[in-house]
């Protein structure tokens, strides 16, 4: 690949400041992407590419390399709607690239947009269907519920192949994210044990300290349901549940991933929904919102592999702490059963956010001239490893991937399809909808449903 051109719709939006931006610099800087790289910011407002980077450099304060920058950005203004605008687009492409140049489509824009953006790119012939060197990245929330994504989905195969379609979940490119099916299939030690006859219970937890700050239009749409358990905490899941694959390339992941899915039940009367004091106040939240902030629920993944094992899946804002993790809880020996002795169950801690790395819990003597036992962990953090010490942003990863035709870390429309499925399933129920102040306020109902759940 000698030549790159990211053309980024929504080029004045916050995702674009905070993440594509720096990601992109930070590829620029250690060579990971072409010298002739070209960003072509796409955006309304009557910015040249010196102001529009300051301004973007202003909403980040002052994170980003502007001398460095100047030399790739091109600022282009365009009203993305209307269709006899992208002429001028094209003739600018034109400039810049031939046959082989690796052309991605950002759309940094709400969902809302999707259809018309790609219908005004396959239009104007900005991008041909099953060209492979063009590619169009979409971010999430890929529609709001089954109908909704079929839809969308169906619409897009009218202008590109599902190989020029690239569906970002951020989460798939988080370090530790990436790591588990090393952490599972290179280590003898787990991989010896991950099923269901030593294993109790897995528990993935997203939580966080803050509200929706200004989301408050998107997220009065989605909840956390339709915003977090879709998306993370089921390909999280997969990741742990799925069989080995033929290969580590996409497609044979993505097929053991559906399989998982195909097999997931949730326990019903299991399913707890919140919503946070105050969360009616917010920013564009209806005031009669029965939007849930908090989710939990037990599932099951029935395959042979993890037949009967609760898979305990948490997430929610505004909660006691920022976290997020994955428990592997493994069964007690056979001599803690027989003699009954005072020891933990093991425990495998796959830690993504604040802090990311691998925890394991192991039961020791303590030090001294007694038998008393107690917990100890053996921890590793990719932070402290000079291997790792500037590990990447996920979409650092996630925009090479894309640039070098890399498809495992996002996600396939049959994924997309059968996770839909599910949480339409779920929103049938109509769980009852808890208010809470603090974590404590769900603490009780979740453990009344299980008492292993926390």
């Amino acid at each position: 690949m000698k030549k790159l051109i990211f053309i980024i719709f929504g080029s004045t939006g916050d995702l674009t400041s905070r993440k594509l931006l720096p990601a992109i610099q930070k590829l620029y800087q250690d060579k990971d992407i072409p010298e002739e790289s070209l960003v072509i910011a796409l955006g309304r407002k009557a910015y040249d590419t010196n102001s529009y980077l300051e301004e973007m450099n202003r909403s980040i304060h002052g994170q980003l390399d502007l001398r460095m920058l100047n030399k790739i950005v091109h600022y282009h203004q365009i009203q993305i709607t209307n269709l006899n605008e992208y002429e001028r687009l094209k003739q600018l492409l034109e400039q810049y690239a031939d046959k082989a140049t690796r052309q991605l489509f950002y759309l940094a824009v709400g969902p809302d947009l999707f259809i018309d953006v790609s219908r005004n790119i396959y239009q104007s012939g900005l991008v041909e269907k099953g060209n492979e060197t063009q590619a169009v990245i979409f971010e999430k929330p890929f529609g709001h519920d089954l109908e909704s994504a079929t839809k969308i989905n169906h619409e897009l195969w009218e202008f590109f192949t599902e190989k020029q379609i690239f569906r970002i979940d951020h989460y798939l490119g988080k370090e530790m994210i990436q790591n588990l099916l090393t952490v599972r299939f290179a280590n003898r030690i787990f991989e010896d044990v991950w099923y269901n006859r030593a294993i109790k219970n897995v528990k993935i937890i997203v939580k966080e300290t803050a509200g929706i700050h200004n989301r408050g239009g998107y997220y009065d749409q989605a909840g956390a349901l339709k915003d977090m358990v879709q998306s993370h905490l089921i390909q999280m899941l997969c990741l742990i549940a799925m069989e080995v694959p033929l290969s580590y390339y996409s497609e044979d992941v993505k097929n053991e991933k559906v399989k998982v899915i195909e097999n997931i039940s949730i326990e019903k009367e299991s399913i707890v929904f919140g919503q946070y004091d105050g969360y009616l106040n917010e920013e564009k939240v209806s005031p009669d919102s029965t939007t849930d902030t908090f989710v939990f629920l037990k599932a099951f993944v029935n395959t042979p592999r993890f037949k009967g094992v609760p898979f305990y899946l948490m997430t929610g804002k505004k909660l006691d702490t920022k976290q997020s993790v994955i428990i592997i809880e493994f069964e007690e020996t056979i001599e803690q059963r027989k003699w009954n002795l005072p020891l933990s169950t093991n425990k495998l801690f796959i830690k993504i956010d604040p802090e990311d790395g691998v925890g394991l819990r192991l039961n020791s003597k303590v030090p001294g001239l007694t038998s008393k036992t107690e917990e100890v962990e053996l921890e590793y953090f990719t932070s402290s490893s000079n291997a790792f010490g500037n590990k990447s942003e996920a979409y650092e990863k996630l925009l090479l991937d894309a640039a070098t035709y890399h498809k495992s870390l996002f996600t396939r429309w049959d994924e997309i399809e059968l996770a839909w499925r599910l949480i339409d399933q779920i929103k049938d129920l109509e769980p009852t909808l808890h208010p809470y102040h603090h974590f404590d306020d769900l603490k009780a109902i979740i453990l009344e449903k299980d008492e292993h759940a926390l």
